[in-house]
């Protein structure tokens, strides 16, 4: 995290622990172009969730639950039974009795205790100081990391974030206009290394080492927008093996303020938290209510799950065809919907990269993509090739017309910018009529993907680059996805790679609604360097050495699910055989029926209930058409299970889109290897996608993005909510409510792992990260052996339930 300088090695050791502790709290936030779910909790991990809640309550002001008003409704509806109360109840070692919890909920919840000098002032006074310095830290974050929507750039960006920042603040006097005298002389008096000007600071303001790491934390969260971006950085250096100390420096900057607010004003003795939170107040409770809500939906899910091992009957003999889909909780209704059209058929679940994580690099660019998990970095990259198609030729002719505009940059920055972008409508907005019309009448769309293919051989781009896959490694990823996936005998003639993408207009979020497994891009690359890979003669010759034996009659085809529309293109239909012909035709039309069966499903979420079939799909692409639409499509709302088994012990289950769903044959896995990759990682990644729903839904003011349509786009990296203000993080607040409920309700994951319990604590044991999840009440894990469904406690005992 740090980046020493000479003079930083001289900085106290406990102020150097307590900011790295601080800033590690802070979760990272993606850039809008590839933003993927983030656990808006990561940085509080090791702590238990009860306790977290009471930390977030301090620091952030503010709930991670939902309010004691909506608990209250629903033990009122009975959606929380006496008995759920009475269990989680049981569940605090005799702290909590139900009585308790009921009275609590009428009880006001504690004040936050944890200030900035900002805070005690605003408190004191009925001031807005806080607000002040979000707009002015926000100004410069956005200036200084501005990806090319300014007209203008900050002269001291080659400088490290907090001397860049000291330069131009030395200048400008909008603080003391705003009335906070002497600004420009106090920053002028900090050192210009970030590290030693906390020092000073804490030195001149006389924080005590004791609120140190929590005061920092509250500094951050009053800037957690801009923080988690700046945090995201940092990671992705870390990552790659190299030191930045950014984040710090954006405390730093953030302290800076406070302490000019100290030598204007004075010091304050509202600084400190009270020593304990009275135990009668509201906060502690809530958390025991959580655990009572997620008990009463997990009833039923437990209900099915305890049925389902002889429901789904183990098809024999060879599929008509299989089909690969990512763990998406929205391929769970897809999936479905094809096995009751093909019921010969087999599908698969699998993170949506499918083994192989790679960066693509399109045609027109130098530099591309990562298409994996964010817990991974990519291990190749592929360059996009092919012959010139539609979608190539028109970026190239956009690019042709914009080719000065966009060199200077100029172009976008007329649209977006703020004193442009009103008259940019008035001047050109015509020119757009025709893209309104069409998208208005749901013609198609031209964000297709493009046919070009990508070169996965190893070779060199004249940049001495490698752009591609060496021969062994491709042998080794296509082992290790067949293996991991669960497809290493009884292949199907054709078997289908289905990435997944969403097709939306304007909107800053459309990222999220694609594959988080491929970085918050749509999974047709992946798709199609899979289905390649697996079609190469050389490779399935090292897979037979390796012991996976694919059939020469065997064809993998890539294909793309649009879980806006549920459409599903398949790729480079004209490369395939006439020997598969029919099989194709067959596949295509069960994946149509499929999609059909799929928009009926979801169309009252949307609705949509109660329109014929053609009008239904008519509605369903106006809706991905529709520039003002601000609920295209509901994502992975309403995500609640992970479940890790053969498809025979879910096939029969209608768990209603509402399940991430992984195959796994633990009889197939004697080395606990595809366990192990199971728990560290899709698990995981489901966890974050979870507890982002979780947050934005539990309380969207602190946790998600707010009002969509309110939303500004800034630097090309996130939004603002109106005019000024941090970056907001998390999801808008129409992606988990419908305008009159929530349509995802926060309730943490339940994971079920079809495997012996000794084999899951095996792999725990490895992995403190994943077992701090467990243990301190991030995820719900159980195991399925049987007919038998146990829960693991936090002590690691193992109790039965169901």
């Amino acid at each position: 995290m740090k980046s020493m300088t000479t003079e930083t090695l001289h900085v106290n050791n406990a102020l150097l622990a307590s900011v790295e502790a601080a800033c590690k709290k802070m979760p990272p936030l993606w850039p809008l172009k590839h933003f993927v779910a983030v656990n808006p909790f990561v940085g509080l991990s090791h702590l238990d969730f009860p306790e977290a809640t009471r930390l977030v309550r301090k620091v952030a002001h503010g709930r991670m639950t939902l309010s004691p008003d909506d608990y209250a409704a629903a033990f009122a509806s009975g959606g929380i039974q006496q008995d759920d109360l009475a269990n989680a109840a049981l569940g605090t070692g005799g702290e909590w009795t139900p009585e308790a919890l009921e009275s609590a909920l009428g009880i006001p919840e504690e004040e936050p205790a944890r200030l900035t000098i900002a805070d005690a002032l605003d408190r004191a006074a009925g001031s807005h100081w806080d607000q002040l310095i979000t707009e002015e830290v926000s100004k410069w974050c956005a200036s200084y990391y501005d990806e090319g929507q300014a007209l203008w750039r900050m002269p001291w960006r080659s400088l490290p974030l907090f001397r860049a920042w000291k330069r131009g603040a030395e200048m400008d006097a909008t603080p003391e206009v705003s009335g906070l005298p002497g600004f420009r002389a106090t920053v002028r008096s900090l050192p210009d290394d970030a590290l030693l000007a906390i020092e000073v600071i804490l030195e001149k303001t006389g924080i005590k080492e004791s609120d140190w790491e929590e005061f920092f934390h509250r500094q951050l969260m009053t800037i957690r927008g801009w923080a988690g971006y700046v945090q995201y950085r940092v990671r992705e250096n870390e990552m790659r093996g190299e030191s930045d100390g950014s984040l710090s420096e954006l405390l730093a900057i953030r302290l800076a303020y406070d302490f000019a607010l100290y030598e204007a004003f004075g010091p304050l003795s509202e600084l400190s938290a009270p020593a304990a939170a009275p135990k009668e107040k509201s906060t502690p409770a809530l958390a025991v209510w959580q655990d009572a809500l997620e008990a009463a939906h997990r009833r039923k899910l437990l209900l099915a799950l305890k049925g389902a091992t002889c429901n789904g009957a183990v098809a024999t003999g060879r599929p008509s065809f299989q089909a690969v889909f990512c763990i998406d909780v929205r391929s769970e209704v897809f999936r479905r919907a094809l096995e009751s059209a093909a019921p010969r058929s087999e599908t698969i679940g699998f993170a949506g990269f499918f083994g192989f994580p790679i960066e693509v690099v399109p045609l027109t660019k130098d530099h591309g993509a990562a298409r994996c998990p964010v817990l991974l970095l990519p291990s190749h990259k592929v360059r996009e090739a092919g012959p010139e198609t539609n979608a190539v030729r028109e970026r190239a002719h956009e690019d042709e017309l914009r080719k000065s505009a966009v060199a200077s940059g100029i172009w976008k920055s007329f649209q977006t910018a703020s004193i442009t972008c009103f008259p940019f409508v008035e001047t050109l907005g015509l020119a757009y009529i025709r893209d309104l019309v069409r998208d208005s009448l749901a013609r198609p769309s031209k964000k297709s993907p493009p046919a070009a293919g990508y070169h996965v051989d190893s070779h060199s781009c004249g940049c001495g680059a490698d752009h591609g896959i060496p021969a062994g490694d491709r042998i080794a990823m296509a082992e290790g996805a067949l293996r991991n996936m669960g497809l290493t005998r009884n292949f199907a003639r054709l078997v289908l790679i289905c990435g997944h993408g969403s097709r939306t207009e304007n909107n800053p979020f459309g990222s999220s609604l694609d594959c988080g497994a491929c970085g918050g891009h749509a999974g047709d690359a992946n798709a199609r360097i899979a289905a390649s890979v697996l079609n190469e003669p050389g490779i399935r010759e090292g897979l037979a050495e390796r012991g996976v034996q694919i059939p020469t009659d065997t064809l993998f085809v890539a294909g793309l699910h649009n879980t806006t529309t549920d459409d599903v293109e398949i790729f480079d239909q004209a490369t395939i055989p006439p020997s598969h012909k029919a099989d194709l035709e067959s596949l295509q039309l069960a994946l149509v029926d499929a999609g059909r069966v799929s928009r009926e499903e979801r169309a009252s979420s949307l609705g949509l209930a109660g329109l014929p079939t053609e009008r239904l799909r008519v509605a369903i692409e106006q809706r991905s058409n529709d520039w003002s639409e601000v609920r295209p499509e509901w994502g992975l709302a309403g995500n609640r299970a992970f479940i890790a088994a053969p498809r025979s012990r879910t096939k029969a289950l209608n768990l209603g889109g509402k399940a991430f769903l992984h195959n796994y044959d633990h009889t197939q896995d004697p080395e606990n290897r595809t366990l192990e990759l199971i728990l560290c990682a899709p698990m995981v990644v489901a966890n974050w996608i979870n507890l982002q729903y979780f947050g934005s839904s539990a309380n969207n003011a602190l946790f998600g993005s707010g009002n969509k349509v309110l939303h500004n786009v800034v630097a090309k990296l996130g939004v603002l909510e109106g005019n000024g203000g941090d970056l907001r993080t998390g999801l808008p607040w129409q992606s988990v409510h419908n305008g009159k409920e929530l349509e995802h309700i926060p309730l943490r994951l339940n994971a079920f792992i079809e495997a012996p319990r000794s084999r899951i604590d095996a792999v725990l044991a490895k992995h403190a990260n994943v077992r701090e999840l467990v243990e301190n009440h991030w995820l719900h894990l159980h195991a399925l052996e049987g007919d038998a469904i146990l829960h693991r406690l936090a002590d690691g005992s193992w109790v039965p339930v169901g």
